[in-house]
């Protein structure tokens, strides 16, 4: 008896530590629908832009794994795309990543101009615990995309990665390119970013 349930938690044990792939598609094949997803949602949100005579706004957020649609309101404020669930923030699974470089120059990149922590070295001075007011109230940052009302787009290229640590899947990669105006292009998959 002693030997059967010893036999039960080892195997609960082993079972537990195996990921396995519901769905059975490889992560290529996931990292592509996003990529998919982010290109149509875009092309999408640049129609609304020039449809409604917005200026809108994409934000990536690196550290959350996530991009926003945004659309400047009447107070010239920046503030989320809302109304629509195919605007809403989306978070990448934790699998994947992004990279945003604008005219071929890395935004995020740590000697940066706008290196936050930089100016908080300097200042002594740093906003993050800050919280005064609603949620809503909050003014965003400015997004690194625009999307105008005359259909002009910031040209931009954003790089997809899905990078699996202790898997025999290969890494994959894929970059979405656009200049000035639409279409998105797809370029991928890539051996690198």
């Amino acid at each position: 008896m002693l030997e059967v349930m010893l036999v039960l938690v080892i195997m609960g044990l082993l079972a537990g530590t195996v990921v396995f792939n519901i769905s059975g598609q490889s992560g290529q094949d996931r990292l592509k629908q996003q990529v998919q997803r982010f290109q149509v949602v875009f092309s999408m949100a640049s129609d609304f832009a020039v449809l409604n005579q917005q200026q809108l706004g994409v934000y990536i957020d690196k550290d959350k794994n996530q991009y926003s649609f945004v659309v400047l309101n009447d107070e010239q404020n920046w503030q989320l795309l809302s109304g629509d669930k195919t605007f809403e923030a989306h978070t990448l699974p934790d699998e994947f990543t992004f990279e945003l470089a604008l005219n071929d120059l890395p935004w995020d990149t740590d000697d940066s101009l706008f290196n936050e922590s930089s100016i908080d070295a300097e200042l002594s001075f740093s906003d993050d615990d800050l919280s005064i007011g609603d949620e809503e109230e909050k003014k965003l940052p400015p997004p690194q995309i625009l999307l105008l009302s005359s259909g002009d787009i910031t040209p931009f290229s954003l790089g997809f990665a899905y990078e699996p640590g202790f898997s025999s899947e290969p890494a994959s990669y894929f970059r979405l390119n656009v200049q000035d105006s639409l279409p998105v292009t797809l370029e991928g998959p890539l051996e690198t970013l």
